[in-house]
């Protein structure tokens, strides 16, 4: 009786503290080993508004816009997943570029301390400096995946591009322009002592980029113009999209020259020619890579899914019910099996019995033939 009242008291108070359980998270789906949560879908969803935001979708048009993205949340999730893991199954390592990038983020931040470049992570992303680096990790090891997986099976016939080129000759006939990248060493707030170093910076920079040093790697690392977070690029531009000044020292130059470090109000600017356009038809040779990109985005983007389908059909998936994997491949069951629901095997006492009897039947011998002996070991 006393058993019966502890057991009783024992529900009791499991079920009152069921009724004050919070879930906090909540697997949604399971890919071979790893897991998609709520939480992730939560925090996918939020940086999707972030993105349409800073994109300047209008107000009236966001809720359609988030609404038609997010039906691909789920999808995009269990696509990097399988890409990853096909990423380990390959043994592809990004280790080495995850290293470069972040040094090259925290040497554009200016920031040594390792401590404090992993708060300005925090700060500048809204996340954990770990997180970001896992995440950086599986971008560049998806990308890998599909270059290699994916992207190297895709050719473009050059019949193609040349039939792509005579059928589209006027959207290549062209402007003059040229293709700039700049540094801008910064003298504002300099007495005249400080504005000398600053010019002298600036001619020391030029005489290194004319001996060969990397244009864009110099903007990066001393440049003062927000230019400097693409590597000193600043575009396309044709001859009345410039100063006068400027347009007559870069158009009378040919891929690859580095002007002289020229005076500003603000301080030095230096520019490199990184490709130009001269007036007329432009030669198939010159176009050819604009229209081999042109071809070959519309075959990618089929290719991936299907690749990815692949993925899921050799996968183990389970989705939880109230979730969609819009890339779902066809035919694959991906139920969710909760363990809680799986009820065990039960029988009678009677079946167990008749099942030993069967069971020990096979050790009698029947007439004329020899008896069965069992040995263990």
């Amino acid at each position: 009786m006393r058993f019966g009242v502890f057991w009783i008291l024992g529900l009791a108070a499991g079920l009152a503290l069921a009724a004050d359980v919070k879930v906090v998270e909540e697997i949604v789906a399971k890919v071979n080993g790893d897991i998609v949560t709520r939480g992730e879908l939560d925090r996918s969803r939020l940086a999707l508004a972030n993105m349409a935001k800073m994109e300047g979708v209008p107000p009236e048009k966001l809720a359609d816009m988030l609404k038609e993205r997010q039906k691909n949340i789920l999808r995009d999730q269990i696509d990097q997943l399988l890409l990853v893991q096909r990423g380990k199954e390959l043994n592809i390592n990004v280790d080495p570029e995850v290293t470069k990038q972040l040094a090259d983020i925290q040497l554009r931040s200016k920031i040594t301390d390792p401590d404090k470049f992993q708060q300005f992570i925090r700060e500048q992303l809204g996340m954990l400096y770990e997180d970001y680096k896992a995440q950086l990790k599986n971008e560049l090891l998806t990308r890998r995946v599909i270059g290699m997986e994916v992207g190297s099976r895709i050719s473009v016939p050059q019949t193609e591009i040349q039939k792509y080129y005579d059928e589209h000759k006027a959207d290549f006939v062209r402007q003059e322009e040229v293709f700039l990248r700049e540094i801008l060493i910064s003298s504002e707030g300099k007495d005249a002592a400080g504005v000398a170093a600053v010019e002298k910076k600036a001619k020391a920079i030029v005489e290194r980029a004319r001996k060969g040093e990397k244009f864009p790697e110099l903007a990066r690392d001393n440049s003062d113009a927000e230019s400097k977070q693409r590597m000193g690029e600043i575009g396309w531009f044709k001859r009345s999209d410039l100063n006068p000044q400027l347009a007559d020292v870069v158009f009378k130059q040919r891929k690859g020259y580095v002007t002289d470090a020229i005076r500003l109000p603000n301080g030095f600017l230096i520019l490199r020619v990184e490709d130009r356009h001269e007036a007329g038809q432009a030669a198939i040779d010159d176009v050819r890579d604009e229209i081999m990109e042109k071809l070959y985005v519309p075959r990618m983007e089929p290719a991936v899914r299907t690749f990815l389908t692949k993925l899921r059909e050799d996968a183990f998936l389970e989705i939880r019910a109230g979730y969609v994997d819009s890339g779902a491949a066809p035919g694959k069951d991906t139920a969710w099996k909760d363990p809680a629901q799986l009820k065990p095997e039960t029988t009678t006492k009677k079946a167990v019995e008749m099942r030993r009897k069967k069971k020990l039947l096979w050790t009698v011998p029947l007439p004329g033939k020899p008896k069965v002996v069992q040995t263990t070991g």
